[in-house]
């Protein structure tokens, strides 16, 4: 099987997020061939280098979101758009404008726009000078002043309609690459059976446009909610007309994403539930949690319970201890002078309470010394340590944030956020029971062999490949001969997709 990866500020960059995990599921992958669509962040990023790729990566394909157009990116890849062309685009992007500045469902209308100006693009060879022209301007600024129109949107001065237009059009870019064919035969996405997008923002856009155009199907893998990112954060020192907007078109695009996409694979319930805010049908959705390497901790896990037969050791894993995990640390020192407190994530020199010692980084070792684990768990995201701790064997007390409760499942003991005497006594119940501690190490390490492994993770999405094959239509239009051993990998390597005799896309959009 040829699979496309999308993926936006992440591998094949070594500076990318989520990069390590898709490493691992290519090299866990070696009998499909892989093709890398990237769209990349920044210029440091891009400086950062690639992973060291493995044989079944067969090409990368790499366009930037970030800096102003190169030189050349025009309208079309030579010359200006006509009357006919304009009259074209002033439909389609007045389409999207509307959409993303009207309250209410724009769905359709959201549709209708992206895949106008999809079309215009390939027929035009690109939407780059037209999405940053005065046209596109006056198109977002009678969008912003129509009757009803969102009231942070209402306020926009040209000065925001100018900041829009230029990041809506990075965050358009992959509408006028040239990864759907080309003229001289190169078939891009057009060749692959699948596309597996690592987000629903900029990075699943080809594989939206790969469905429309050749029946792709579109798997999306999300690990952390980029919508998410973008309400919480987003650009720097943006006005509130500029956020309004950016916010709503990435809320619909997410949307379209989730409403086209073949299944849906969140990482978390986190993560599902933003799905499902956004529209996602509960039977395309299916939790694949991340892998993490078992094999680091099985000796550690294998040697059974804590150290014991000396002063009982209290570990604190998971980042920098907030103020009240301190005074949980606090009180459990007073009611259990004998035990050893210690954290991590705190610079070395920083000061630390009477009793509490500094560990630099969580390994094998500091697991396998500590009788209970005491999880700092992130507020987003997958708690990787708490399924360290677990692969290890060891009890484990955790606060109730994000995921903890449901990668814990009833193996570990789960206390109230922000309640320090509740933490403390949670830790004195597993130290005053050290068969209790044993058996809910025991089941914790089961479970985590269950569900977080690599292997885990890479055997679900290899029967989701074959899923998404099988589910797809039949096609029967092999370039060359039909190869007996390997019937999926040369699948869909011969579809094509006639292109008009327009110029090719702008020279900046690929630029390896």
């Amino acid at each position: 099987m040829r699979v496309g990866l999308l993926t936006e500020g992440g591998y094949p960059y070594a500076a990318g997020e989520g990069g390590e995990w898709c490493d691992r599921l290519v090299r866990g992958l070696p009998r499909h061939e892989f093709e890398v669509y990237a769209l990349s962040r920044s210029a440091r990023q891009e400086d950062g280098g690639w992973y060291a790729l493995p044989g079944n990566v067969r090409r990368i394909r790499a366009a930037p979101l970030w800096g102003g157009p190169a030189p050349g990116g025009a309208g079309r890849a030579h010359g200006a758009y006509g009357r006919r062309e304009r009259q074209r685009f002033a439909g389609h992007f007045g389409d999207l404008a509307a959409a993303i500045t009207a309250p209410g469902d724009q769905a359709y209308r959201f549709a209708e726009g992206l895949y106008g100006l999809a079309g215009l693009a390939r027929d035009e060879g690109g939407l780059v000078a037209a999405l940053r022209s005065e046209l596109a301007l006056r198109a977002l600024e009678s969008a912003c002043r129509a009757p009803g129109a969102h009231p942070g949107a209402h306020g926009a001065r040209v000065a925001d309609l100018l900041v829009v237009s230029g990041l809506l059009e990075r965050a358009l870019r992959p509408l006028s690459l040239d990864w759907y064919g080309a003229p001289d035969g190169d078939l891009g996405l057009a060749g692959v059976d699948l596309c597996h997008a690592a987000s629903a923002g900029p990075a699943a856009l080809p594989g939206l446009l790969a469905q429309r155009f050749f029946g792709t199907p579109l798997l999306v893998t999300e690990y952390g909610v980029r919508l998410r990112e973008h309400y919480l954060a987003g650009p720097a020192g943006l006005s509130v007309p500029v956020r309004t907007l950016l916010s709503s078109f990435h809320r619909l695009l997410a949307a379209e994403t989730y409403a086209r996409a073949s299944l849906i694979t969140p990482g978390d319930a986190r993560v599902r539930r933003w799905q499902e805010r956004c529209g996602a049908d509960r039977a395309r959705l299916r939790t694949v949690p991340p892998g993490v390497d078992a094999s680091l901790y099985e000796a550690v896990g294998e040697a059974g319970p804590g150290p014991g037969g000396g002063a009982p050791v209290v570990l604190l894993a998971g980042g920098p201890p907030e103020p009240w995990l301190w005074e949980a640390l606090t009180v459990l020192g007073l009611t259990e002078p004998d035990a050893r407190l210690r954290v991590t994530g705190v610079p070395e020199g920083g000061p630390l309470p009477d009793g509490v010692s500094r560990v630099a980084a969580c390994g094998p070792e500091d697991y396998a010394a500590a009788d209970v684990i005491v999880v700092a768990a992130p507020d987003d995201g997958f708690p990787v340590p708490l399924a360290e701790a677990m692969f290890c064997g060891r009890a484990t007390v955790a606060p109730d944030t994000a995921t903890v409760r449901e990668v814990v499942g009833g193996t570990g003991l789960v206390v109230p956020p922000h309640n320090p005497h509740a933490l403390a006594e949670a830790c004195l119940a597993l130290l005053g029971d050290p068969a209790r501690a044993a058996r809910l190490g025991a089941a914790a390490r089961a479970r985590a062999l269950e569900l977080f492994t690599v292997e885990q993770n890479i055997a679900t999405f290899s029967g989701i490949y074959l899923e998404l094959l099988s589910r797809a239509p039949a096609r029967h239009d092999h370039a060359g001969p039909y190869d007996a051993a390997a019937p999926l990998a040369a699948s869909g390597r011969a579809r094509g997709f006639s292109w008009s005799s327009r110029p090719a896309s702008p020279s900046w959009a690929g630029r390896r």
